[in-house]
């Protein structure tokens, strides 16, 4: 067993797979359209979609603008190295919600602070970039 996807609502398909494969460099695996439904879905993620976390993008035809609510966190991506990842992205038209640095906090079990930054896609969805070697 594996986690599939994981689902969030976007505004503009066209607008979110572009950050997604454009700046992010995800792959879209599969773009699906429901007309009786007024929806489109959009399936994007890193290597191969029936092995590795996949996104899924919702976008309601009708629906101009969702509340995220207070139980939303963020995505996170695994990079090599935060600094770089985040100048990247930024130079492709991500906004950077929170630049380059440790972590504020130092788990016991850890013994010291990971390097994190956030991003926003366009919908303002929070993606953590995480450093791992």
């Amino acid at each position: 067993m594996r986690i599939a996807y994981t689902m969030i609502r976007v505004a503009d398909i066209e607008r979110s797979i572009a950050f997604y494969v454009d700046t992010l460099g995800m792959t879209l695996f599969r773009r699906e359209d429901y007309p009786t439904g007024r929806f489109t879905l959009a399936f994007l993620g890193y290597g191969a979609e029936l092995s590795g976390a996949t996104i899924e993008l919702t976008w309601n035809w009708d629906a101009q603008l969702y509340d995220k609510g207070t139980g939303w966190g963020h995505l996170a991506l695994a990079v090599g190295d935060v600094v770089r990842a985040c100048g990247r992205y930024e130079a492709k038209g991500a906004r950077v919600v929170r630049r380059p640095g440790p972590m504020m906090h130092i788990s016991p079990q850890r013994g010291d602070a990971e390097m994190i930054a956030f991003i926003e896609d366009p919908d303002g969805y929070r993606i953590e970039l995480v450093q791992h070697a």
